[in-house]
């Protein structure tokens, strides 16, 4: 062999050795690492969209892969992850399973639930760390900010941040905004009009769905009627249920593309992501649930992954410290995004893209091209630092 290449190889092989001493005196012990999962889904009360139900199971799966996922890794440094699902149909009882795991050690959870039992879990577990991936609650954002809480779901306005951004490059601008009685779509049309105002748009008008009819027999008679407005390039629907949204397009008085809870939606994540190697984590992620990933899905999974970095960088389980790295914004996380995400520090959000999806395909991603930011073009989606009274780096949980 030339002398080129053994020397080559002898330089190579010497740096193999040099990395792995450091891993090993970095992480010279065993770790057993047990981390909680948490679901509760409210009853969603009688849906007229139910074709296709929700799986239950939502988040759990995804948390499970993480685990798995994390253990493959984990054993060069001897770590070893395990999870203790927990889910229930009464948030009393959820609290009480929260209390039982902790007297076992637990304090690390991810936790798919809405935020009122999310709020309830963060005092009953003050010194622990909750990932949320249940809940897209705007104010735990912006101005209830719960010190020991990270935001692994896209939170509403991110959503309708990275929506507004693609109307406005395809020059979409006029708005009808359709939206339920319900406080979640409530607060999905909130973020809808902060995105129009941000991004340039008009609503033209806006229209409270107030009916209890069964669209499924009535949608090709009603819908027409109730979308006469003046001239709207796109129909805007806030329905996070399902009650009516999914038969809004093909039934609206103009022809005009809907988009938002249905139609063209933005989303955390979606079977036709497939770039960036999250063809493999689809592949990984049906044949160990034997379905599709979704957005809860892939928020517990990236928790768990986010938390397992962390704890391979640290070599230590501790809450705090893992709270401490994660929010530093030294420690990006492999998101299958395309950009290595990390914590917003003021309010502890996961920055990531935003696909827009329909059915069957993935139309764009945002942030879009040309929506510039000073420091990161992912926090032009969401609420920014100076509209965020939360500064989680700056205190403790």
């Amino acid at each position: 062999m030339p002398f080129y290449f053994r020397r080559v190889g002898c330089l190579i092989a010497l740096a193999c050795c040099t990395s792995l001493t450091h891993a090993d005196t970095a992480n010279d012990k065993a770790l057993d690492v047990q981390i909680g999962y948490l679901g509760f889904r409210p009853d969603p009360g009688p849906l007229l969209s139910n074709v296709i139900p929700e799986p239950e199971d939502a988040g759990q799966r995804g948390a499970e892969l993480a685990i798995n996922d994390s253990n493959t890794t984990g054993r060069f440094l001897k770590h070893s992850y395990g999870l203790t699902a927990i889910s229930s149909d009464s948030p009393h009882q959820l609290i009480e399973e929260a209390l039982g795991l902790h007297g076992k050690g637990l304090r690390l959870f991810v936790v798919n639930a809405p935020a009122a039992s999310l709020k309830q879990l963060s005092e009953t577990l003050p010194d622990s760390l909750l990932i949320n991936a249940g809940s897209a609650n705007d104010e735990l954002r912006i101005t209830r900010c719960l010190g020991n809480v990270l935001h692994t779901l896209p939170s509403r306005s991110m959503l309708a941040d990275a929506l507004g951004q693609f109307l406005a490059v395809r020059r979409w601008n006029r708005w009808l905004l359709i939206s339920g009685p319900t406080l979640e779509d409530q607060a999905y049309a909130a973020a809808l009009r902060r995105a129009a105002k941000r991004f340039g748009h008009r609503i033209i008008e806006e229209k409270p769905w107030s009916f209890d009819n069964d669209q499924r027999r009535s949608a090709q008679a009603d819908m027409p009627l109730f979308t006469q407005a003046d001239d709207y390039d796109v129909v805007v629907v806030a329905d996070e249920r399902g009650d009516f949204g999914e038969y809004v397009p093909y039934h609206t008085w103009l022809p005009r593309p809907v988009v938002g809870t249905q139609g063209l939606t933005p989303t955390g994540w979606h079977k036709t992501v497939e770039t960036y190697g999250a063809a493999q984590l689809q592949k990984r992620f049906e044949a160990h649930a034997d379905r599709w990933m979704n957005d809860r899905d892939f928020a517990a999974w990236i928790g768990v992954r986010s938390v397992a970095t962390a704890i391979t960088k640290l070599g230590v389980t501790d809450p705090q410290a893992i709270r401490q790295v994660l929010l530093s914004d030294t420690l990006p996380v492999d998101g299958f995004k395309g950009r290595k995400l990390t914590f917003r520090p003021w309010n502890g959000q996961l920055r990531q893209p935003i696909p827009l999806t329909h059915a069957r395909g993935l139309v764009s991603n945002s942030p879009q091209n040309g929506f510039l930011h000073p420091t990161s073009e992912l926090d032009t989606l969401g609420f920014d630092r100076p509209e965020s009274d939360c500064r989680m780096s700056e205190t403790k949980s």
